[in-house]
């Protein structure tokens, strides 16, 4: 998703297209649905996204966070709202990253919206979170009670078993990586300093019933790199790429290192325990950033780590440009069969939604024709749902033709099929990363 150095200004795809930002916040009530509606499907589907104000960010990853909401409920969509979230940066786009740093309350909101303990959560991955209201309304930052001293990635894992939430913060000055647990209830009840070796960019990890697995990868931060990526990040030759086990509820001196061949992750699908071994899937990118070249796809890779030999081999699973990944939120670090992703065609954003068989390594797809283009597709379980993939996928889609939106949900144990149901959005809603299905209950 990185482009050449230098890039000029009219070459900048999150600029342009569904990926160019929208400037008005609205809210609609009066919602035209094609199809039927589950009427389990109780809630509010959220999903973040970098939208400038301004219009301009030197990169995607830059834009202000705004939120899109559609409310769910008895078969119905009660509303569809779309708001910022109000952060000191709202209005001081141009401050610098590194000047933002030191305060853990300027953040720009944009990766990822989660519920959690009877909360609403704006993440970014280099500070606090943003609590929402359910309508969407900013209620300020979030410190569980001002234990947090770090800011938190913009991929917690939630246990489906427990219920607790389990997440990282990384720094630009030491400690560089801390590791926090979070009772089901809300409760911070552990952090945990991680020594690795130096700033770097981690967007993500995983979890399992018992550990949790960082990913210490060669995207580091360097602010001289701003200026040819738009980002202060670069690829090290020198870094090395490393995967780091821990209990769930253990310290620095109980991790276990183990080196892998270099690339990078933005996201894994999951990962679980099988014996004495760890299987992670993830979508790899063979480098990012790196000089001179552009950034390669992100494909379906697997690690296999051994645990009693001190091993990890790894195996490409597919070819096709697939990220976003997604699993049922109740299988997040536990066994599972079926994975769901964003296909991508040419950007960062879905030309399908692919559906993973990992038992028979075998996949099928929805695929959007007519140049209609979706995001991160995620599970919502259906009523009674007794396979693994009963349920539901949602996603909002632009229709180039009409230039406007749908929140477009399909059968999860059918994907190939038309949607269950569709509806349609007065307004476009622009590409964007990471949402959730936050049913009434959370």
């Amino acid at each position: 998703m990185n482009e050449q150095p230098q890039m000029k200004v009219e070459d900048r795809f999150w600029l342009k297209g569904n990926f160019a930002p929208v400037h008005e916040e609205i809210t609609e009530t009066k919602l035209e649905v094609t199809g039927a509606i589950p009427p389990e499907l109780n809630g509010r589907y959220f999903r973040n996204g970098a939208n400038p104000p301004s219009g301009d960010t030197p990169h995607w990853f830059f834009g202000h966070g705004m939120i899109h909401g559609v409310e769910l409920n008895g078969g119905k969509a009660n509303w569809y709202r779309n708001r910022y979230v109000r952060t000191p940066l709202l209005n001081a786009e141009d401050q610098a990253v590194d000047e933002t740093m030191e305060d853990l309350t300027k953040s720009i909101a944009n990766t990822h919206i989660i519920g959690h303990a009877g909360k609403i959560l704006a993440l970014e991955e280099g500070h606090w979170p943003y609590e929402l209201s359910p309508e969407l309304d900013t209620v300020g930052p979030y410190n569980y009670g001002g234990k947090l001293k770090t800011g938190m990635t913009a991929h917690p894992k939630v246990c489906g078993e427990t219920g607790e939430l389990l997440f990282f913060g990384y720094g630009l000055t030491p400690p560089y990586l801390t590791y926090h647990r979070a009772s089901a209830d809300g409760e911070l009840l552990q952090s945990e300093v991680i020594e690795v070796k130096g700033a770097t960019m981690v967007h993500d990890f995983n979890i399992t019933r018992n550990h949790v697995i960082f990913m210490d990868l060669p995207l580091i931060w360097d602010f001289a790199a701003a200026e040819k990526y738009g980002m202060p990040i670069r690829w090290s030759d020198d870094y090395g790429a490393r995967l780091g086990v821990m209990p769930r509820n253990g310290k620095n001196e109980d991790v276990v290192w183990y080196d892998i061949d270099p690339c990078y992750v933005y996201h894994p699908l999951n990962a679980y325990e099988d014996g004495d071994t760890i299987v992670i899937d993830v979508c790899r990118m063979a480098h990012s950033m790196k000089e001179g070249m552009p950034d390669v796809p992100p494909v379906l890779y697997q690690w296999t780590i051994d645990l009693k030999a001190g091993k990890v081999s790894e195996r490409q699973l597919d070819d096709r440009a697939v990220d976003f990944p997604r699993v049922p939120d109740r299988l997040v670090g536990q066994p599972y069969r079926y994975g769901y992703t964003a296909e991508f065609g040419g950007l960062p954003a879905a030309a399908a939604f692919r559906k993973y068989d990992m038992k028979t390594g075998t996949s099928t797809a929805h695929i959007l024709k007519n140049g209609r283009a979706g995001g991160e597709p995620v599970f919502a379980p259906a009523a009674g749902a007794s396979a693994e993939d009963d349920g539901y996928l949602l996603s909002f889609v632009h229709d180039p033709a009409e230039n406007k939106s749908e929140l477009v949900i399909l059968d999860a144990s059918n994907v190939e099929a038309d949607p269950v149901a569709r509806v349609h959005l007065p307004v476009r809603v622009p590409a964007g990363f990471h949402g959730s299905w936050i049913p009434d209950a959370v």
